[in-house]
């Protein structure tokens, strides 16, 4: 197991990641912040689905989903269409202009990371994009809301 030395080392690293998010933030569209290219991400990833399901895969409340299909759906980014299995839901579905909206942020992002990461060998790259993907899940399990007894 790591020493106490490394993981504070870690969390200090950790600490420069907004300022890199920040960073790729500028290379989105600027009518697509990365909250609406994050949605359009998991719209695109999932098919339709959804409010609800969209919530729960962007692990947020369901007031912040309903601002976000609201701001995508004015742009004409998403349709949301009846539910044929029950009609006081919608389905959420990406649309053409959704889905090159989502290609230009991604492209634009990829581009940046591209740019920043000129020196680095691909292995490396890959490595990182596998280590952050390992602590992404490793987090996320830890995160998920427990459920106390009452006994």
């Amino acid at each position: 197991m790591a020493t106490q030395e490394q993981f504070a080392e870690l969390a200090s690293q950790l600490r420069a990641i907004p300022v890199v998010a920040r960073e790729l933030s500028r290379a989105c569209p600027p009518q697509c912040p990365p909250a609406s290219l994050g949605v359009l991400s998991v719209i695109s990833r999932h098919g339709e689905l959804r409010m609800s399901r969209l919530a729960e895969l962007l692990e947020v409340d369901m007031s912040v989903t309903s601002r976000h299909v609201a701001h995508l759906a004015e742009r004409g980014w998403i349709d949301r269409l009846p539910d044929p299995h029950d009609k006081r839901s919608r389905l959420l579905r990406l649309t053409p202009g959704g889905a090159d909206m989502l290609r230009a942020a991604q492209d634009g992002v990829a581009e940046a990371l591209a740019h920043h990461l000129r020196d680095w060998p691909d292995e490396d790259v890959t490595e990182f994009s596998r280590l952050l993907d390992r602590l992404r899940r490793d987090f996320a399990a830890d995160c998920r809301p427990r459920t106390h007894s009452t006994t």
